[in-house]
């Protein structure tokens, strides 16, 4: 009788801080609809992609709009371009070989590649320094390599023109390469500054391939999707996923322009090539986090933090926001991931433990997505 009553006593302390709870958790998540749905509804977007998660707070929230090319809605299972997301996964990848002290960041590319493959690459001030950039500096944008993406060429059409103009193109990373020692310049010495670019992570690539004597697309599935079961991940035009896509990978706009079936967006590759469900990237990300991909030490070399720009830093293959670095109005929490230029985002919040991965699917939203996940962490932080 005693116990029967002290249970009954323990049930009334607790139960009315536990219903407390879950109808604040309830009202946060239709607050966080509203605020998907809203971006959803601006004019630019034609379908969008959010997953809250966090395992340690019993949360998992799944959002998801609009229409894919047939006409019929998107799912939550729908798989979508991930962009510089894609970067994550490459440098956890390279990672990996240093935590089995394979390679150290502090190595020179040219012990891994060949003279040939890297020759003229970086040049700067009459110095070629393509085999002294070191792989740390690869993963964190440091080595002054131009980027092959972004930046304009010397003469000629830029490479997205290229990508524009002959959608039904598939290339190859040495075709991409070439372009960049043709047509680009570097930007500084290795170790002098910071840009951003994809050139560095094509050669982060093929130091993969090199090591494995694999393709990067099966090097991706052995080291990392099969072992964390992600069986809704691929490398897009070049592999299957572990079970078969739900549907077609969404439409991602440039502006109003279609360009998801374009053949040319093979250019990606190690940059960012890469099809995913928000679910999965949020499950990648969370193993990351925890220690389940690598060693916890490694996991926090990861995050040697160099300047971007106001409120942001980079990492090995990892991007930091800090909100109130950029307003003194945002609450003093850290974003770790990274973002693609598609709108697309993956972001771990150490001080809530909350994984948040999704896109907008549209190229102009590569920056507004951050308001969006600003305004998202204000709406978790009064809950959790």
């Amino acid at each position: 009788m005693n116990g029967f009553i002290a249970s009954l006593l323990l049930l009334t302390f607790l139960c009315p801080p536990c219903q407390g709870y879950g109808q604040d958790m309830g009202r946060a998540e239709q607050k966080a609809r509203k605020l998907f749905e809203r971006e959803l509804g601006r004019k630019p977007v034609h379908n969008a992609f959010l997953t809250v998660a966090s395992p340690s707070n019993g949360l998992h929230w799944q959002f998801f709009g609009g229409e894919g090319l047939d006409g019929q809605p998107v799912q939550g299972n729908t798989p979508f371009l991930i962009a510089s997301i894609g970067k994550t996964f490459t440098a956890t990848l390279v990672m990996q070989l240093a935590a089995e002290g394979q390679l150290r960041p502090s190595d020179p590319i040219g012990g891994f590649l060949p003279d040939s493959l890297l020759r003229g690459l970086h040049v700067w001030k009459g110095r070629d320094y393509s085999k002294e950039i070191t792989i740390g500096q690869l993963l964190q944008h440091t080595s002054g390599l131009a980027d092959w993406f972004e930046d304009q060429p010397k003469q000629g059409p830029s490479f997205l023109e290229q990508m524009l103009a002959s959608p039904g193109k598939f290339w190859e990373p040495s075709e991409v390469l070439a372009y960049a020692r043709q047509q680009l310049s570097a930007h500084f010495a290795p170790g002098q500054g910071f840009h951003y670019s994809d050139t560095g992570y094509f050669l982060l690539g093929l130091l993969l391939e090199a090591h494995y004597g694999q393709p990067l697309h099966e090097v991706l599935q052995r080291q990392l999707l099969e072992p964390l079961g992600l069986e809704q991940v691929s490398m897009h035009l070049r592999s299957a996923p572990l079970r078969a896509f739900a549907a077609a990978p969404a439409p991602l706009y440039l502006e109003e322009l279609e360009v998801s079936t374009y053949r040319s967006l093979s250019a990606d590759w190690a940059g960012g090539g890469l099809l995913a469900t928000a679910d999965d990237l949020a499950r990648f990300m969370q193993a990351l986090a925890y220690g389940e991909v690598l060693p916890k030490s490694t996991w926090q070399s990861m995050q040697a933090w160099v300047p971007e720009t106001k409120g942001m830093s980079y990492g090995f293959g990892l991007r930091r926001f800090q909100l109130r670095g950029l307003s003194p109005l945002l609450p003093d929490l850290t974003l770790i991931g990274h973002s693609g230029s598609t709108g697309s985002f993956l972001y771990y919040c150490p001080e809530l433990d909350v994984f948040m991965a999704g896109s907008f699917n549209q190229v102009s939203y590569a920056r507004r997505h951050v308001v969006f996940l600003s305004k998202l962490c204000m709406t978790l932080k009064k809950v959790l």
